[in-house]
């Protein structure tokens, strides 16, 4: 979920990770090891870095940094201010367009997405799972809703939010075990602490078919989530709709959440989706 200044606890949750690792060989970093390390020392909270700031936090003598760093810019993966200053280029952006798991996704979703955002004006979200994160791959804010600290490309622990809720559970079983393993971190009193209470949260959200996050991320924002399944009936993204925790009725938002999660179930061809709901059946 989001905000405008992250308390110690948030700001850890989009820290940059370890760079570049050494060469099992060499032990020096390999090439391409040390570009994805100039590619890391950018985050949300550095969008905008100078060649000292980038090698040293790419871990890079400044000459060596200086070099990738003129490669990496006359191919447009960094830009170059006039103060001198670097930024991410647009070639990565359209080359992350590129992902199965991100414009094709984001194009069959869009349509659902806002019709959840018209029927409720609250924050909706699409993510992925990355290993044990989340990966935020849409989202449409809504002006006088609930803010939340997600943000398009964002990542966030999957045991901390309604999304990772909601695909943690219809995981590999050996990734719900690491994350079960831990540690979880927590961001508020009401975060997910313990292996044991994750494990029960999980297999109620496969029972119900909804996740429910109150308070997790932050203590004021409930998120109300459905896993969205792909043409092998495999869960491929979660989404959510956020909302305040204290004037809102989570079971009220779970049908249109699940329509929606359903409706892009659907378009992307998951048979599971293709067949009427038991409910249609018995009506008819």
């Amino acid at each position: 979920m989001n905000a405008t200044g992250p308390a110690p606890a948030l700001a850890a949750a989009s820290a940059p990770r370890p760079r570049t690792a050494p060469d099992a060989d060499s032990g020096r970093p390999s090439v391409t090891r040390r570009v994805l390390g100039i590619l890391d020392a950018f985050s949300p909270e550095r969008p905008v870095l100078s060649l000292s700031d980038i090698s040293r936090r790419a871990g890079l003598p400044p000459a060596t940094a200086h070099r990738l760093i003129a490669e990496l810019t006359r191919w447009g993966a960094l830009e170059r201010d006039e103060n001198g200053l670097y930024r991410i280029g647009l070639r990565l952006w359209e080359v992350a367009a590129l992902a199965p798991r991100g414009q094709a996704l984001r194009e069959a979703a869009m349509p659902f997405l806002e019709d959840l955002y018209e029927a409720t004006h609250e924050n909706v979200q699409l993510a992925v799972l990355d290993g044990l994160e989340v990966v935020y791959i849409e989202r449409i804010r809504a002006r006088n809703a609930v803010h939340v600290f997600t943000r398009v490309g964002g990542r966030w622990p999957a045991h901390a939010t309604g999304v990772g809720l909601a695909l943690l559970a219809h995981a590999d079983p050996e990734l719900q075990e690491r994350a079960i393993a831990g540690p979880l971190r927590r961001f508020t009193s009401k975060t997910i602490g313990s292996g044991g209470e994750l494990r029960r949260v999980l297999a109620e959200v496969r029972r119900t078919g909804v996740a429910i996050s109150d308070g997790q991320v932050e203590l004021i924002a409930l998120s109300v989530a459905a896993p969205v399944y792909g043409p092998d009936d495999t869960v491929v993204a979660a989404v959510s709709i956020v909302v305040p925790s204290h004037s809102s009725d989570a079971r009220a938002l779970i049908p249109a959440v699940r329509a929606s999660a359903r409706g892009i179930s659907r378009a992307l061809g998951a048979p599971r989706a293709l067949r009427r709901p038991p409910s249609a059946t018995a009506r008819t």
